[in-house]
């Protein structure tokens, strides 16, 4: 997506559908749209926004449980409204917070700090390889049917989502289930992703403001990955889509 104006016309086609929204209503989301990264390992940024988030998940459950923080319970209020049992399938959130607390996993530059800001700014924040979308992603409750690719045993395999659950898609099949749980293979960052897509993902009480602040911490650490790169940013919530009709 070497243009622009085809990242925002991507961006502008993303939806959430009413029935997340009647789940939800305090439901937000900032899309992140990015094209002209140069993949690269780990570096001494990635390896420095790390270790703040590492310092802050321990600071953070010093005083408090994983369950008590305050942004991940609420997640995990969301995730019991539509079926699923947060101990077993946890949020993105809560998994890297309770992985940061000892460590949090070095895999490539894009994805690290990708880790970082979600735990920086307690938000949890999915990234995609956009090269691999068919059409604009959307936020729907699934119907059970929708395909899921992952990999078992070294093999592909595909899944279902439940009826019911919050799932993004695209028109390929589902791209992420439980909201934040966990991503397809198709999809999924690699070494070699050029062109992404981030999903930052906020129910109260984490207010506008804040999640406009992590959207903006990681778009500008995604312009450093680049000599040319471009982004582009749509804002979800239900009173957008009211106002776009959709």
């Amino acid at each position: 997506m070497p243009e622009q104006t085809t990242l925002d016309t991507f961006l502008d086609a993303a939806r959430v559908d009413d029935a997340v929204f009647a789940l939800r209503p305090d439901y937000r989301a900032v899309l992140i749209a990015v094209d002209g990264l140069e993949p690269g390992p780990s570096d001494e940024a990635s390896e420095a926004l790390l270790r703040a988030a590492e310092d802050t998940a321990r600071s953070t459950l010093q005083r408090q449980t994983v369950e008590e923080v305050p942004h991940i319970a609420a997640w995990r209020d969301a995730y019991r409204a539509f079926g699923a049992k947060p101990q077993r399938t946890r949020n993105s959130l809560e998994a890297l917070m309770r992985r940061a607390a000892s460590g949090l996993p070095r895999v490539n530059r894009l994805t690290d700090l990708s880790n970082a800001i979600s735990v920086l700014h307690f938000v949890p924040l999915g990234g995609e390889d956009l090269s691999k979308y068919v059409g604009a992603p959307r936020l729907i409750r699934a119907t059970g049917s929708e395909p899921f690719e992952i990999m078992a045993d070294g093999a592909p395999v595909t899944e279902h989502p439940d009826a019911g659950e919050v799932v993004w898609v695209d028109a390929g099949g589902v791209t992420c289930r439980r909201w934040n749980w966990r991503q397809g293979r198709r999809t999924q960052l690699t070494d070699n992703t050029s062109s992404a897509l981030f999903i930052l993902d906020a129910l109260e009480p984490l207010d506008d403001d804040a999640l406009l602040t992590a959207a903006r911490e990681l778009t500008s650490q995604l312009t450093r990955l680049g000599s040319n790169v471009q982004v582009g940013q749509r804002w979800l919530g239900a009173s957008t889509m009211l106002s776009r009709g959709a």
